[in-house]
């Protein structure tokens, strides 16, 4: 080996070098020998070679990659990758395809991680090449992907973050509506239940042209009411159950059933509550600091509210029987939400009763300023007509 590798160097004819290397290269491969590979890498980086002969070399054995086997590949392209590094600026070009190809293969072994921190090691704001913005644009989403594939809200976040300074100008709309949907996937991911809610509903209002398939448009509609359905219970949540529910698509979903309950602020049993828990992703039920599971707490808060709809009061005890939780904890979910004012109510804890308040009021004093603005606008028209002065319609 060390043979041949001389004898290439000295060749002096620059074409002739070079496909000598070829086929030095080509007999390493097709051994298999991967101690023989790593020498050829070291021969090929090293000053006896120069660099336009260096860049070629790297680039044929990084497109030939993949025709070995999967641990040989990965030995060898680590291997590279590990030595080009003190050079890294003078092979870009060929580290973008070495690190491709070994993504490739962590996302054909479903390695989702491995694969975007592979992809991730891409300088995408090099200043010794030039960079297009959709392609910028495109491994931000496809490392974002591939970190929601592993449910890593975090760093994925961090690459929609770059992508959304990209996003803006792009026309490229499959590239487009895949970063809305990491979006919402990690918004959902985080918990963020009614912001992922809009945004999932925002995607299943894109033409089907931009898809290709009724299908994706239906789940993404779905999940949306999934997220809505898990949302802190209260008037936004409200403005959004009403926005899905008068939409005719949901009444083809699956999930239509408990949708309709909920928007019609109706209390939900254990039964239906199990039924919903079947379709739920596990991040969906995850358990909180208080022993809830995220599940839990949803449906407990919108029980809560429903039954403020239903009583002007009711005791501790009696809302914990009904909720089917301890008195304690009711109050204390009760309290909170009070405070937050998503449920319009007082706690006597003296009398240990909750007292709910009915919002009709607040409309009806609402109602009666519209008509009194009314009223006053009518008589300064009636007053201006009565002067003979002309009033624009």
């Amino acid at each position: 080996m060390e043979g041949a590798l001389a004898s290439a160097a000295s060749i002096s004819d620059q074409r002739q070098r070079i496909e000598h290397y070829k086929s030095i290269l080509a007999s390493v491969l097709s051994s298999r020998d991967v101690a023989q590979a790593k020498k050829f890498v070291d021969h090929v980086l090293s000053d006896d070679v120069p660099l336009v002969v260096s860049r070629q070399l790297l680039q044929n054995l990084a497109q030939e990659l993949g025709s070995l086997e999967a641990d040989m590949q990965k030995d060898i392209a680590h291997y590279t990758l590990s030595q080009i590094q003190p050079r890294v600026v003078s092979f870009e070009e060929q580290l973008l395809v070495i690190r491709e190809k070994l993504a490739e293969l962590y996302e054909s072994e479903q390695q989702w991680s491995k694969a975007a921190q592979m992809l991730s090691g891409i300088d995408l704001d090099s200043g010794m090449r030039v960079i297009d913005d959709t392609f910028r644009l495109s491994k931000c989403v496809q490392i974002a992907r591939l970190y929601l594939e592993d449910d890593d809200a975090v760093n994925a976040e961090a690459f929609i973050n770059k992508a959304s300074f990209l996003v803006s100008n792009s026309q490229h709309e499959v590239l487009n509506l895949q970063y809305k949907v990491c979006y919402a996937r990690i918004l959902d991911l985080k918990r963020k239940f009614l912001e992922a809610a809009l945004r999932y509903y925002d995607i299943s209002q894109i033409e089907k042209r931009q898809i290709g398939e009724e299908e994706a448009l239906e789940q993404a509609l779905a999940v949306a009411v999934t997220c809505t359905i898990l949302a802190a219970a209260g008037p936004q949540r409200s403005r959004v159950l009403a926005t899905l529910y008068k939409d005719e698509r949901c009444s083809k979903l699956k999930i239509y059933p408990i949708l309709q309950k909920v928007y019609l602020e109706r209390i939900l049993r254990k039964p239906e509550i199990d039924a919903f828990s079947e379709e739920l992703k596990p991040h969906q039920k995850a358990l909180l600091p208080d022993n809830f599971t995220v599940l839990e707490r949803a449906m407990i808060e919108h029980n809560l509210l429903s039954a403020s709809k239903l009583y002007k009061n009711i005791s501790f005890d009696e809302l914990g029987t009904l909720l089917g939780i301890p008195a304690q904890k009711a109050e204390k979910i009760a309290s909170r939400m009070i405070y937050e004012d998503r449920m319009k109510g007082s706690i006597d804890q003296v009398e240990a009763i909750i007292h709910f308040e009915d919002d009709t009021e607040e409309l009806e004093q609402w109602d009666q300023k519209i008509v009194g603005v009314c009223q006053a606008l009518n008589d300064i028209l009636d007053c201006m007509a009565k002067k003979g002065l002309s009033i624009p319609v």
